[in-house]
């Protein structure tokens, strides 16, 4: 049996940091359906599995996947179905943790029915699920989505311990696996590839800050804030620079993030597009696409290095980040130290170089770069013999212990319950969503927003292009809208429509599909800011993104990691004259 929580999305198992040589992911589902292994997808949006399996589609109200755990592992217990020996032998703390699941500490029992009120699941369904999980092999995976909610840490670490309760971790076919399907690697058999890349230098600076507090670390110097047990201080921000991504993309809350815009004194960006970036930076250093220079892809967990043909010239006077980077280096004299005399091509050579020695310690024989680049890639072979995660742990925990302070799954954290944080305590536990369908803030904003990744690109990139344009409806990001929903607010599939919130408000196509849950709307991100009045923080945004109305709030003072699935929303027929989408024009430069 395979239990996914948030699916294993077919269109995001098609990407890979770094690249992906060949997409085997949803073949590996389509050989579990046809060896008869029961699927299960746990998620309010049907199409995150593909649909010529055989897969039951249980929808919960979005964010409450942790208290549907709690109820199928209170029926473990209440049934005599978990294994006592695996939790007293691999793991450290579940008799902490079960006082809670009864209902010992809190007066609250987890049991199935209390789990239905929460998830909109029913009581029969989740204990039917518990004793179906309980009587065969079982594989638990949680797609990073499922994370990306208010108390996101929370589903995971639930996981973990319901499969520690069902004792099959270590085994081949059982366990749990977080992020499958959320990119095309992840769950894969490990290559022997070695790895490919430069040389990163020293960063003298130690400050950091979580990567989803960077509205907060603008609006907020010197503000202290907690972090994973410690706790730093926002620095004050003068200058940004940003090369490679789209922060107007990556960011929730918008228009709270367009006033931290404001707040440094110079920003410069690389981009070779027209970005909502590059459009409010004070220096866009042109720079050069993929088509334009000379690289290798080489995926993490992939078996292929591939060379990347230059396949035009620069266009216009974009340079290479290489180049640009050279440039700035020269300017600062340290030229010879940043580029070590080499160019493109050399550093290509140079790093397939560093590879090919490695993978000779490893008894890998490649060939020379030439014969590399001539052929256009290279396979490496991946070990005959399948891994199975903590293998090796199950069979001598106190040989291989896991690279936790006990050394055991810690079902209860001594080192985060001493963190002393409300919004997370020392073992999982069912955390109220700041927004979700069971609060009373649906009385003004009834239905619930998922903004997960588009169907047709990756993010925000090439939105302009044929293959995203096609997916729009009257020119605007698509909306998914359940049919009950639809026809309650007299909303006909390709009219436009105003999604809004107290954060923001903004356009889109109305799609009517029975592929969400009733409750639930989907806006899939990636669509450029186009605001009505960019001049006016605030204005309707026209085209589609849902992050003007997304919160920006930690998931917790654990992690503080985004929590864009956490956010309700209203839906409303468009009246009055459609404003046209701008946000791929491109803007009056003056001639220097």
């Amino acid at each position: 049996l395979l239990v996914a929580f948030g699916g294993i999305s077919p269109k995001n198992s098609q990407v890979s940091k770094d690249g992906i040589g060949q997409h085997e992911t949803q073949d590996y589902v389509r050989k579990a359906n046809r060896a008869g292994i029961g699927l299960v997808q746990i998620s309010p949006i049907r199409d995150d599995f593909i649909d010529e399996v055989d897969v039951e589609w249980i929808a919960p109200r979005p964010n409450t996947d942790t208290a549907l755990m709690l109820g199928i592992a209170h029926t473990l217990v209440a049934e005599g179905l978990h294994d006592r020996e695996f939790l007293d032998t691999y793991c450290a703390g579940y008799e902490r943790f079960e006082p809670y699941l009864l209902g010992d500490t809190d007066g609250v029992v987890k049991d199935a029915d209390w789990a239905a009120n929460i998830t909109g699941v029913a009581a029969v369904r989740l204990r039917a699920l518990a004793r179906r999980m309980a009587g065969r092999r079982t594989m638990i995976t949680v797609s990073w989505s499922v994370q990306r909610c208010d108390h996101g840490e929370q589903p995971c670490w639930m996981a973990i311990t319901l499969a520690a309760m069902l004792g099959q971790i270590g085994l081949p076919g059982g366990g749990v696996g977080i992020g499958y399907g959320s990119n095309a690697t992840i769950g894969q058999q490990a290559s022997k590839m070695p790895n490919l890349g430069l040389p990163q230098g020293a960063n003298k600076v130690s400050n950091y800050i979580p990567m989803a507090r960077v509205v907060d670390m603008l609006l907020s110097p010197g503000v202290a804030y907690n972090f994973n047990g410690e706790q730093l201080t926002y620095p004050d921000i003068r200058m940004v620079y940003w090369a490679g991504g789209n922060p107007f993309h990556k960011q929730q809350d918008l228009n709270r993030f367009l006033k931290a815009w404001q707040k440094p004194e110079s920003i410069i960006v690389h981009e070779p597009w027209w970005t909502p970036a590059a459009r409010r930076a004070d220096v866009v250093l042109p720079v050069t696409t993929t088509l334009e220079r000379n690289d290798i892809s080489a995926g993490l967990r992939d078996r292929f290095f591939v060379a990347m043909y230059q396949a035009v010239p620069p266009v216009g006077d974009a340079l290479s980040d290489y180049d640009i980077f050279s440039g700035l280096a020269d300017r600062l004299g340290v030229a010879k130290e940043f580029t070590e005399g080499r160019d493109e091509m050399e550093w290509l050579r140079h790093m397939y170089t560093n590879a090919q020695r490695s993978a000779k310690k490893q008894k890998i024989e490649m060939p020379e770069f030439d014969a590399f680049w001539d052929r256009g890639f290279w396979e490496f072979h991946t070990p005959e013999d399948s891994s199975i995660l903590f293998e090796g742990f199950r069979a001598d925990p106190n040989k291989m212990p896991l690279k936790t302070p006990s050394g055991r799954i810690e079902i209860f954290s001594k080192t985060i319950d001493g963190f002393e944080y409300d919004d997370c305590p020392g073992h999982p536990t069912w955390l109220e969503p700041a927004e979700w369908l069971g609060s009373e803030k649906v009385v003004k904003h009834p239905l619930h927003l998922i903004s997960n990744q588009p169907l047709r690109r990756m993010h925000s990139q090439l939105d302009f292009c044929e293959p995203s344009k096609n997916t729009k409806i009257a020119g605007r990001e698509p909306v998914s809208i359940h049919p009950d929903d639809a026809a309650a607010r007299q909303i006909s599939r390709g009219d436009v429509v105003r999604l809004f919130n107290d954060r923001g408000a903004c356009l889109a196509g109305a799609d009517v599909t029975e592929s969400v849950r009733q409750g639930v709307v989907r806006l899939s991100t990636g669509a450029w800011l186009d605001p009505m009045d960019p001049a006016d923080i605030g204005s309707l945004e026209k085209h589609g993104n849902p992050n003007v109305l997304t919160i920006d709030k930690g998931s917790s003072s654990l992690a503080q990691s985004c929590i864009a699935q956490t956010a309700l929303v209203e839906v409303e027929l468009y009246v009055g004259d459609v404003p046209p989408v701008t946000a791929f024009d491109t803007p009056e430069i003056d001639a220097i």
